[in-house]
């Protein structure tokens, strides 16, 4: 993320803490002095969260800083904290709260008439088989304040089921608060992804994951996500009800947003969870290509109160056209040697590429729902050129990746 490039029209410049196992993970290189920053500080990693809260608040001081961004979900409560103790403008942690804390939102969303699964907080082994008993199975174990999908759990069967309380609620143990139980939903995975500025919501680009977004740890197959056309009626229904969703919950003033919501066989729309933040994973690229606007550069100059010039001309209350559907072909890792990897594509629609393993290189499997191994994105005029684009790409990364 090129923040200095992004807010180069910034008085001032940027002063950017970065850690340095993001950056490698993401296959950059890590850069040497500051760069186009005016201050660039390398930290091994973000897991110490008190010696990384000292160093900014230190560097904050130093450089006289006017405000603090960052889009990163593990990172939102962090900065709003440090606003805090600043004195900046910008979210607080209360603000940011109903969107990190997936008890709260749904009991917000619920309040305010949004459909959410049935859930529970379960403390103890008994608890969760109360609410097995009175909804059955499958039954869906997540971390209360997770992200990426790390921690989610789908058990369909009892014997998973007495598996998973054996391990993660013991016999004896202290009661736990920050595991979130829901009842399954069934039907197909749709994102809502777009940007809030002023106050108002200006971007809202709706898409629909055409795979099982918890299988990533064991999914080999390509995996293709891709926008809905503009004038599908789910399409429509899903821009409403995200942006009621942003009132209820009280979004920032300025704030990217990614909601996940299900489209049930029956077609109702239920609330799985909403993010203050860009969204992760190739879902930007999809978005530029969209729209020719990066999301987290976008969210950050509404956030620094720096102009939006593609927004320029659109009416108060519109929201910004779509150019093109777009949508993603993507690969997990997954363990072994990887042999092979698949050839770059050509074709003029590919907006972006990516592989993000060597041959001679061994993995581990997928740690999150966004850990993978080969990704494109690729754009078509109609949704269904897109889509024919997209799964032959997908069975070319299934040819040519060869792990062992």
């Amino acid at each position: 993320f090129p923040y200095d490039r992004w807010l180069a029209d910034h008085d001032g410049g940027v002063v950017m803490i970065a850690a340095r196992d993001c950056v490698e993970r993401g296959g950059e290189q890590v850069p040497e002095g500051h760069g186009g920053y005016r201050h660039l500080e390398i930290v091994d990693s973000f897991d110490d969260d008190e010696d990384i809260t000292r160093r900014a608040l230190a560097l904050a001081r130093r450089h006289g800083v006017t405000r603090v961004i960052a889009h990163h979900e593990a990172e939102l409560l962090r900065a709003a904290l440090l606003r805090e103790r600043l004195g900046l403008p910008g979210p607080r942690r209360e603000d940011v709260l109903p969107f990190r804390d997936k008890v709260l939102m749904k009991r917000l969303a619920a309040e305010a008439g949004i459909e959410v699964a049935a859930h529970t907080v379960p403390g103890t082994a008994d608890d969760v088989r109360a609410f097995a008993r009175l909804h059955g199975l499958p039954l869906v174990f997540k971390a209360r304040d997770g992200f990426g999908s790390i921690g989610l759990r789908i058990v369909r069967t009892e014997e998973e089921l007495a598996d998973h309380l054996r391990r993660e609620f013991p016999a004896g143990a202290a009661p736990r608060e920050d595991v979130l139980l829901e009842a399954y939903v069934p039907g197909r995975m749709c994102h809502v992804d777009g940007l809030v500025a002023g106050g108002r919501t200006v971007l809202s680009c709706p898409s629909q994951y055409q795979y099982d977004l918890a299988s990533y740890r064991t999914d080999r197959g390509a995996r293709i996500d891709l926008t809905l056309d503009p004038d599908d009626p789910v399409a429509t229904r899903l821009v409403a009800l995200t942006d009621r969703l942003l009132r209820v919950l009280g979004a920032p003033a300025d704030t990217a947003f990614h909601a996940e919501i299900f489209h049930t066989p029956d077609d109702r729309l239920v609330l799985c969870e909403i993010a203050c933040r860009p969204p992760g994973g190739r879902i930007r690229d999809v978005l530029k290509a969209v729209y020719e606007v990066h999301p987290v550069e976008y969210a950050a100059r509404a956030e620094a109160g720096l102009p939006l010039p593609a927004l320029d001309g659109v009416p108060p209350g519109a929201l910004l056209r779509p150019l093109r559907m777009a949508g993603q072909a993507l690969i997990m890792k997954r363990p072994g040697e990887v042999r092979a990897v698949p050839r770059p594509p050509s074709e003029p629609y590919v907006e972006f590429y990516g592989v993000f393993a060597r041959p001679g290189q061994r993995l581990g499997p997928a740690e999150i729902s966004s850990d993978f191994l080969a990704a494109a994105v690729l754009t078509g005029d109609t949704r269904a050129v897109c889509e024919e684009r997209l799964r032959a790409v997908g069975r070319r990364f299934e040819r040519e990746i060869v792990i062992t």
